[in-house]
């Protein structure tokens, strides 16, 4: 009988020969799934050269400090290049090993100093068991993207010319390698490591976007709702934003024919095991469902649902109010925002396990009416209405055949159509008379739905509002960052790559917060930003110090909105003040204003 597989045995490491390369590798065993035999693959942990010293590839930076000591080597092979590795460094003095650098810094200094304050490196670090090399390549990978060069084919040019956290090998192999180390277990750790820095009752939107692909080597890429308005294969990406960090906690794909209400009972369960508790969830009107209100009531979970008026229950709210002038009888008016609004006190149970009823916790209606709103609703139904007979006009008088059911249901919502079944020929339509009535009462208004808060109607659409921060992070998400399109062939290395573009995001989130509080006069984008500090360069002599150039301009405008100290050395000592802005003649001297010494 075969000894059986032990995943956490030592290996051996020996020498492969190819082409003239020796490569230090092992033949762990494995079991095939498709015959259930044992068999063996060869892995490359580096290189040796002739004096038998090894040189670890990507494949040992990569891996994790508990596999790497799984690792046997020959006794009479020069290891001291490991030396340079995290966790294989000896203690003391390190001996400065320098060459002539003059490279691009400015933009890599600010990200770094935001993945410090934001706790990102350090959450990695804890993730990845202190495997320096690998949280470095992360954020190399992670900060890429907002150079404005693309995609990765341009990053090898990209790190030639730049000061980045990793310095080693990042070839299109090696990036292959990193994203296929990052398993599902990372990413989850990492969002324990965030849920804790979260604070209590804190608002997190729920939201998703759709990510095309050209192909369909993913088991998620599916044909679905494109919020793109695209004729292609898709996938889901589900995002949690936080709207009182301004940046993102939580991340899943799901196949493209998902649902927004069908995704909900799967993040909440992830939410859970990762250790997010008191969060206030915010969701639109996709989620909104009673399969969804009653998961919200059976887990207890605090929420703000955005609330479609055609719902009975609101419908019902808004006849009650019949025909009116200005605005409804009994709402009041918010003097700020110059809508009126009310609230509902709702009753709803579910049953439990065992017969046990569970009753709904503060559950309310909060409905608004916007006379403004309303008077651009009805122009725009007039339009509507006006287009589509004007279309089915056309279609009767040419005969041409209508599209499918869904979608000239969807398309003349308010005509009522009579057509031939085999040929879908046009024979008559008539305008539903009530579809146009109740579209014309309930103009105007719009709701939402809260449970386990206490939140008056305007607190809750305040904070219902700051959804629009989620909108703007997935237009970077497909801009800047150049996520737009699935970029995976493997599923193998999914998972990697879209940890490496939630940390990014985080970064990236940050900035353009900062940009839009503080420095929206000067800045138009977070990438306008990072332009106006990227000239600062690092420099650096054989064994010596590096040093930064000197900070000048706005760039000190930049750290003073992002509360970061300038480096020692590289702060200005003067201030000039423009006297002569805007006066015709000789300029004048700009005068000088020595700061003082505190």
């Amino acid at each position: 009988m075969a000894r059986p597989l032990d995943p956490t045995a030592p290996y051996r490491i020996s020498i492969h020969n190819i082409d003239g390369y020796r490569y230090a590798s092992t033949q762990p065993a494995y079991k095939d799934p498709e015959t259930g035999k044992t068999k063996h693959k060869r892995i490359h942990w580096g290189t040796l050269d002739d004096s038998n010293k090894f040189i670890p590839g990507s494949k040992y930076i990569f891996a994790s400090i508990e596999e790497r000591s799984k690792l046997i080597f020959p006794e009479n092979w020069d290891m001291s290049e490991l030396e340079k590795l995290s966790g294989g460094r000896k203690p003391g003095r390190p001996v400065i090993e320098s060459q002539d650098e003059n490279r691009l810094y400015g933009d890599i200094w600010l990200m770094e100093r935001i993945a410090e304050t934001t706790g990102i490196r350090e959450d990695l670090t804890k993730v990845f068991a202190g495997n320096t090399e690998l949280v470095n390549a992360v954020l190399t990978l992670a900060y890429f993207p907002m150079s404005g060069r693309g995609t990765y084919d341009h990053l090898a040019s990209w790190m030639r010319i730049t000061k980045t956290p990793y310095e080693g090998d990042l070839s299109s192999p090696s990036i292959t390698i990193l994203t296929q180390s990052i398993t599902e277990q990372n990413r989850m750790d990492l969002f324990r490591l965030r849920a804790k820095r979260l604070e209590s009752n804190e608002l997190c939107a729920v939201d998703s976007t759709s990510r095309s692909a050209w192909g369909s080597c993913l088991p998620d890429i599916h044909y679905g709702k494109s919020k793109d308005k695209l004729p292609l294969p898709q996938t889901m990406e589900v995002v949690v934003y936080t709207l009182n960090q301004h940046m993102p906690v939580y991340y899943r794909t799901l196949p493209g024919n998902t649902p927004d209400s069908r995704s909900l009972a799967i993040i909440l369960a992830d939410l859970k095991h990762a250790g997010f508790k008191d969060v206030v969830m915010i969701t639109d009107r996709g989620y909104e469902s009673i399969r969804n209100l009653e998961m919200y009531i059976d887990k207890g979970q605090p929420m703000i649902m955005g609330t479609k008026t055609g719902q009975k229950h609101v419908r019902k709210e808004i006849e009650r109010f019949g025909i009116f002038d200005h605005h409804p009888e009994g709402m009041e008016l918010d003097q700020a925002e110059r809508i009126y609004f009310k609230q509902y006190e709702l009753e709803y149970q579910i049953e439990g396990k065992r017969d046990n009823v569970k009753q709904a916790d503060r559950l309310r209606l909060n409905l608004y009416f916007d006379p403004v709103r309303r008077s651009q609703e009805l122009i725009d139904l007039d339009i509507v209405l006006r287009d589509q007979k004007a279309a089915l006009q056309e279609i009767l008088r040419e005969g041409t055949p209508l599209d499918d059911d869904a979608t000239i249901k969807r398309i003349y919502r308010f005509f009522d159509l009579v057509y031939d079944e085999k040929t879908r020929v046009l024979k008559s339509f008539t305008l539903n008379d009530e579809k146009v009535k109740r579209a014309r009462r309930e103009s105007g208004f719009f709701a939402n739905t809260t449970h386990g808060v206490d939140f008056d109607p305007m607190t809750a659409q305040d904070h219902y509002k700051l959804r629009d921060e989620q909108e703007k992070y997935f237009a970077m998400m497909k801009g800047v960052m150049g996520a737009d399109r699935q970029r995976n062939w493997s599923e193998l290395g999914k998972e990697g790559r879209l940890l490496i573009l939630f940390v990014a995001q985080v970064i990236g989130c940050h900035i353009a917060y900062i940009r839009k509080t503080k420095l929206f006069k000067d800045y138009h984008s977070l990438q306008s930003v990072l332009d106006e500090m990227r000239p600062i360069r690092y420099v650096e002599h054989p064994n010596t110090k590096p040093a930064l150039t000197p900070f000048v301009g706005d760039q000190v405008n930049i750290c003073e909105a992002f509360g970061f100290e300038i480096p020692d050395g590289c702060a200005p000592e003067y201030v000039v003040r423009k006297t002569n802005k805007g006066k015709r003649g000789r300029p004048r001297k700009n005068r000088l204003v020595v700061k003082e010494e505190n």
